[in-house]
């Protein structure tokens, strides 16, 4: 654990005193997770009970670790949740210490008196961004202050930008969790600028262009959603949606942003809107897999759209796009594939290839090839004829290839006989990508590139290997289509015994469960195809009479003609040729076999440590565990793949805990794209969103939260019946109460019930959801459930 820096300090003697109560809204980066580990450590000590709420189970994880590392150790964070036994939380509660729990069991446990909520010390809420009315948070809060008034109550956030939604969205958060005091801490805060701007790592920032073909495709998926934000808005002209821009868009909350407008009336929102948000989500994903996949796990995904586009066997529209039909589409799908490979002459590939002699000179002219430095032109086997590859890199392939040739220089310098004394860090390079996806390709890139190549072909190795996965998937994809099957996904390897093997094992054989399931659509297919005919809908007809120019037949014909070529090439080719042309080679160092009894008695003679300036280590941006990821490491070279606002302020925090540290980062963005766009933007949102929070502080009335009144007269009121002599009998003196089922405490009804002054009474129950009387119960159904029960008979 590192030092704390000065505006950590200034933090914690903000918030720690425990007769205060406080929200605190940071910047994401800054050290939240350091800050409340310390703020649980200063509160660990006997005969103290503290509550942690509304943590996810990673989190849990990694604060508990975090605070075992800080000494806070037997028993440190204990985590309650479904699988602790009720009278083991009971002792728990008892005994006391640092607990993490589920506000579903934290709502049960108050409300049985399990918890000895007077008893408690204090609780500390995070993401304090979620709490809203009708949420779980709200209701332990609510349920805390009835019997303890003297705790603490700390809330924290460092997601300023969902705080800006709505109408006082601050004061709304305060008023549920019952707090008068927030604190701001955005990285402009005075504090946090001395601190971090003192000592500032050698940041070298790289802006690399797209290829022109990428920057086609880019194009034309900006053009495509424009159209459909546009569409999307000439649809709702009554709405207000000018939170709907192409800015927005590039983020993930757009969905939510999309829902919230639409709200109001989503259930009078047909098929089309609904449609076109879904549009929206699929393109922005096709714009960040334009930038991080590489060229055929990209233009398989496009295939895998376009599948889902068109018409069944039974002629049943699927997901009707409108972008699809458009001429962008059009130029995103070609350069797509011309990006894999190019077309030479396609009859070629039905005749099939020509005899291959058995040359035993390969392996003679393959050395004077490797002596000579040429290229040998023999073409691969399984390679069809009229198929010539392109294989084009991503460009930020070949300067991650440049950026380790200058590190490796550094480090040789620094590991001269002239090198400095010994100073803190080490030689690891640390490479951040945004995903594990993308990590696994830079992964496999970097342990497969030739560096002897020229720029753009490092990669060609692990491209035809690619390829070669690519034509598989795509015989495979014609067999499924023969047989009535629906299409899968273009899998990311063979296997390990070969491309057949890697496909059962991911999709299973179509044996078994898969076969009933698959039997069962296209029953259901059937049915739909033969239902009555419904007012403003045609006929449903069969595939062979319905006209193919409804479609982009330029691209749909050409990618299934392409399917059912190489389908036919495979199936003119003897068994022997198939099965010799796509199973794996254990004498190729690209396509081993990791089951080999070679490989591990290898590995065991060669098993042992690597060396720091050996090691480059590729990891997927994380949340705070990030931080301590990077005090393990201690990395003095750090290549930043994507640009990543909240991991450039964790290097900074990381640079300045570590005085004498050399950092030196590499940061790396596309010129011109979505990625510095929306890198751009999130910077923005996250200014504007601390500015509008600071103006609301300024002006804000405080709310006063008063004890809840002891209305008896109401409740009395209430308890009347007026079936009983029109309530002319005496009335009973006791306290409404619902009895609920302890299942249902995950919706929002127990916390309003409550918030009725109607006491709330936890049961597993058998029969209901809702106990009102001895004589009346309540089942909560959902419509789709309701219909499923009266089905299946339960009802």
């Amino acid at each position: 654990m590192s030092a704390l820096l000065q505006f950590h300090k200034t933090i914690l003697s903000d918030i720690h005193d425990p007769t205060t109560n406080d929200l605190t809204i940071m910047a994401r980066g800054l050290g939240l997770r350091r800050i409340l580990c310390t703020l649980m450590k200063i509160y660990n000590s006997p005969g103290t009970l503290i509550l942690l709420v509304n943590a996810s189970p990673e989190e849990e994880a990694e604060i508990g670790e975090e605070l075992g590392i800080m000494g806070c150790r037997n028993p440190g964070l204990r985590v309650i949740d479904h699988e602790t036994p009720h009278r083991d939380r009971k002792a728990l509660y008892l005994a006391g210490g640092l607990f993490s729990i589920t506000s579903r069991i934290l709502t049960v446990d108050m409300l049985q008196d399990d918890l000895p909520t007077a008893s408690v010390t204090g609780m500390l809420v995070l993401h304090a961004e979620r709490v809203t009315p009708t949420a779980l948070e709200a209701f332990v809060v609510r349920l805390y202050r009835e019997k303890n008034t003297t705790g603490f109550l700390k809330a924290f956030s460092d997601e300023p930008e969902h705080i800006t939604v709505g109408l006082q969205p601050l004061k709304n958060i305060m008023k549920e969790l019952q707090l008068r005091t927030v604190h701001l801490y955005p990285r402009f805060h005075e504090s946090v600028k001395e601190s971090l701007e003192r000592r500032r790592a050698d940041v070298v920032e790289l802006s690399q262009d797209l290829s022109e073909s990428m920057g086609d495709i880019h194009h034309a998926l900006i053009q495509c959603m424009t159209a459909t934000l546009a569409e999307l808005k000439r649809s709702h002209s009554t709405l207000d949606l000018d939170d709907l821009t192409v800015e927005n868009a590039y983020f993930r909350s757009f969905d939510l942003i999309a829902r919230r407008q639409l709200d109001p009336m989503w259930h009078k929102v047909g098929p089309k809107t609904k449609q076109l948000v879904s549009d929206l989500g699929i393109l922005r994903r096709l714009l960040g897999y334009l930038l991080s996949y590489d060229v055929f796990q990209f233009h398989a995904y496009l295939e895998t759209l376009l599948a889902t586009n068109t018409f069944t066997e039974l002629g049943v529209k699927h997901n009707k796009s409108a972008w699809m039909i458009s001429e962008e589409a059009h130029v995103i799908f070609e350069v797509a594939k011309r990006r894999c490979y190019l077309i030479t002459s396609t009859a070629k590939l039905v005749g099939g290839l020509p005899p291959v002699a058995q040359d035993n000179d390969d392996e003679d002219w393959d050395v004077l090839d490797d002596v000579t430095g040429q290229q040998g032109d023999k073409k691969p086997k399984w390679l069809p004829e009229g198929i010539e590859p392109v294989l084009e890199e991503l460009p930020k392939w070949s300067l991650l290839s440049e950026i380790l040739l200058e590190t490796e220089g550094e480090i040789m310098k620094m590991e001269g006989p002239r090198r400095p004394p010994a100073a803190p860090g080490t030689n690891v390079v640390l490479v951040m990508a945004s995903s594990t996806r993308t990590c696994n390709v830079l992964s496999e890139f970097l342990s497969s590139k030739d560096d002897d190549a020229p720029r753009g072909q490092h990669a060609r190795v692990m491209l035809m290997r690619k390829l070669r996965l690519y034509l598989w998937w795509k015989r495979k994809l014609a067999e499924r289509k023969q047989d009535g099957r629906a299409a899968f996904a273009m899998p990311d390897t063979f296997g390990r015994s070969g491309p057949n093997q890697g496909y059962e094992r991911m999709y299973g054989t179509g044996e078994g469960v898969s076969a009933a399931l698959e039997r069962k659509d296209k029953e259901r297919l059937e049915r739909q195809a033969k239902r009555r005919r419904v007012r403003g809908g045609g006929p449903p007809v069969a595939e062979s009479s319905r006209p193919k120019q409804q479609q982009p037949v330029s691209v749909l014909g050409t990618i299934q003609s392409e399917a059912n070529d190489i389908a036919a090439f495979w199936a003119a080719q003897s068994t022997e040729d198939v099965a010799a042309a796509m199973a794996l080679d254990l004498e190729d160092p690209a396509l081993i076999n990791f089951d080999s009894a070679d490989l591990v008695n290898e590995f065991d003679a060669h098993y042992g440590l690597l060396a720091p300036q050996q090691t480059v280590i590729v990891r997927p941006y994380s949340d705070d565990s990030d931080d301590r990821m990077l005090a393990e490491f201690q990395p003095r070279f750090i290549v930043m793949y994507e640009p990543n606002m909240d991991f450039i302020r964790r290097v900074e925090v990381y640079r300045s805990s570590n005085p004498g540290l050399s950092v030196r980062v590499y940061h790396m963005v596309y010129a011109n794209s979505c990625e510095e766009h929306k890198y751009l933007a999130g910077i923005r949102k996250e200014k504007n969103a601390f500015q509008r929070l600071i103006k609301e502080k300024a002006t804000m009335i405080i709310p006063i939260h008063d004890e809840r009144l002891d209305a008896k007269s109401e409740a009395l009121i209430k308890t009347i019946s007026t079936r009983i002599a029109g309530g002319r009998r005496e009335a009973q003196e006791t306290t409404q109460q619902i009895i609920v089922d302890v299942r249902e405490f995950r919706s929002s009804l127990p916390s309003l019930l409550h918030a009725s002054k109607i006491l709330i009474v936890p049961a597993t129950l058998t029969v209901g959801d809702y106990v009102l009387t001895p004589d009346i119960c309540v089942e909560r159904k959902s419509l789709p459930d309701l219909i499923s029960s009266f089905n299946s008979g339960r009802l």
